[in-house]
């Protein structure tokens, strides 16, 4: 087949990888969040986007290799938000999941002796969290400035209590060990409170729900608590592997002669194990469950009335059997 059939064949909007499967989710989430897109400008993106909104319109990029159009793609599906196709905070985008969780999760596991060093670090951490949040949401439900900032204090607030509690109680009555666990605790903690009430509005009013050939056929509160229960599960697994692990790790080399001599080398040694756990969790924890989820329209009926009729009146009674989501990363 010649290069230019390729290239005008290409589906803009099909993932490369089977998404229909843990494996193929695996290879899609590792290519889109590739962590060396956050380097590339804006306009490089925007040049992305456009390419692709081309391609939506029937005019494929005929000069270009299959290869670069793919390279596009990826570009667009790292920066873009599928729902909006607005240009998404670079702090908040799953391709800077790596960087920027290294630093922060670093810097909690290494300075969690102190409480203003606790302190300071899940306020860092939960600062970054309701950036990931927000970027990440379901965009079908807008939520005000006040409802952001509520969310935020209150993630803030229970991280901090979670992890000076732990603290305090596990000082008296832990090993050494496992008062290194403080920082998972309140990270745990946080996620629980911060991903629901960044999304309230989702689960107050709902979002909207898509039959099989994409069409927008209801609203659904049970799709929002799906959604971001999935979400929650996923982000506190992405974090458990160097939260857990790496303890135990820092355990046994802080007892070495030669690591006590470079007591220095403590945070920037941590920082790099976490980002190594992060290069291989960070698409795992996203492909455990499918970004595009679904539903039974007999749930709704059963714990949604409301909603469910509001859906035979849209489809005129061709209520579809299953329903269709984005839940969000």
């Amino acid at each position: 087949m010649p290069e230019e059939t390729s290239v005008a064949n290409i589906d803009v909007d099909k993932p490369l990888f089977d998404v229909n499967t843990f494996t193929g989710r695996f290879q899609y989430y590792a290519w889109m969040t590739d962590p060396r897109t956050v380097l590339l400008s804006s306009d490089r993106l925007l040049q992305a986007k456009q390419m692709v909104d081309k391609y939506r319109a029937g005019e494929p990029a005929k000069d270009l290799k299959p290869s670069e159009v793919h390279y596009n793609m990826k570009l667009y599906n790292s920066a873009f938000h599928p729902d909006t196709g607005e240009l998404q905070n670079f702090a908040g985008r799953m391709s800077f999941q790596v960087p920027g969780g290294m630093l922060i999760t670093g810097g909690m596991l290494a300075f969690y002796r102190t409480v203003p060093a606790v302190v300071l670090w899940q306020f860092l951490n939960q600062s970054f969290n309701a950036v990931v949040n927000y970027t990440n949401r379901n965009a079908n439900s807008p939520t005000s400035v006040k409802q952001l900032g509520v969310a935020y204090v209150s993630a803030t607030t229970s991280a901090l209590i979670a992890a000076i509690g732990c603290k305090n109680y596990w000082s008296k009555k832990a090993t050494p060990i496992l008062q290194r666990y403080v920082p998972f605790a309140a990270v745990a903690a946080a996620n629980c409170v911060n991903i629901p009430l960044m999304r309230q509005n989702e689960i107050l009013h709902g979002i909207e729900v898509k039959n099989a050939d994409g069409e927008v056929v209801g609203q659904s509160r049970l799709a929002a608590v799906k959604g971001i229960s999935e979400v929650i599960f996923s982000r506190i697994t992405m974090a458990a592997p160097g939260m857990l692990v790496l303890p135990i790790i820092m355990q046994r080399l802080e007892k070495l002669p030669a690591y006590k001599r470079i007591k220095w080398i403590n945070a920037p040694f941590q920082t790099l194990l976490v980002g190594c756990f992060l290069c291989f969790m960070v698409p795992t924890a996203c492909a455990i469950f499918p970004q595009q989820c679904g539903l039974d329209t007999s749930t709704m009926r059963t714990f949604e009335p409301e909603l469910y009729e509001d859906m035979v009146k849209r489809t005129n009674g061709a209520v579809p059997k299953h329903v269709y989501f984005n839940k969000g990363l």
